[in-house]
């Protein structure tokens, strides 16, 4: 299959699972303290730093400039939404003393992306799906917080980071069409891409049963 039309056929394939990622009814909250934009912004923290970490980890092994800077582009983006969130927190009377992100260890997903040695792996689990997933995520997080009246925090998450997770995103599928150019590529990528899809939806059921959590930002 030619490059652009393999991406395409990922970008369908995605919009197609993302229902069953964040299935409609989910959009209403369940009322209760759980559901909390602060306690949700937390866990955000986490996200994002994971985000900036897996980006600035992957950027010395990465083939030609471009991907690079790229790279270090979004290491730096999310870098930045940490501290916005970070700041509005502490606006919201969260001093977060004595919060640290990763006091449960990193992520399953964290592991996984890690542990990638391709570029081609990486741009397809992590720009391509990891960033369209959050950009789902995040869509949801900002119609709960307006259904909360906070629109403040609904602001910040529609107008500064929806967008640079789009923009993450959409470069990730420009790199995509760049390095899966054949068979053997073009089924690292797609493999990645899967695997990356069965952890979000793993790690939103596991936040669900332990902790009732199915509004959490991306990142």
């Amino acid at each position: 299959m030619d490059p652009s039309s393999f991406v395409n056929e990922l970008l369908r394939e995605n919009q197609e699972l993302f229902a069953r990622l964040r299935p409609a009814e989910t959009l209403v909250a369940e009322a209760g303290p759980d559901l909390s934009p602060k306690r949700l912004l937390r866990i955000a923290l986490k996200n994002e730093l994971e985000a900036s970490e897996i980006a600035a980890l992957w950027m010395p092994s990465a083939t030609g400039a471009r991907l690079k800077l790229a790279l270090a582009r979004q290491a730096g983006d999310e870098a930045r939404h940490y501290r916005l969130i970070e700041e509005w927190l502490r606006e919201l009377g969260d001093s977060l003393a004595g919060f640290d992100p990763l006091a449960g260890g990193y992520s399953p997903m964290f592991r996984y992306l890690s542990g990638l040695d391709t570029d081609v792996e990486r741009v397809a689990a992590g720009q391509f799906t990891r960033e369209a997933i959050a950009m789902v995520k995040n869509a949801q997080f900002i119609e709960l917080c307006e259904k909360a009246g906070d629109e403040k925090t609904a602001h910040l998450y529609r107008e500064v980071i929806q967008p640079d997770e789009r923009f993450h995103h959409e470069l990730g599928a420009r790199f995509l069409a760049e390095l899966a150019t054949g068979d053997d590529s073009q089924a690292l990528a797609r493999a990645a891409r899967v695997r990356t899809l069965e952890l979000a939806e793993e790690l939103q059921s596991l936040a669900y049963a332990r902790q009732k959590i199915h509004h959490a930002p991306g990142c």
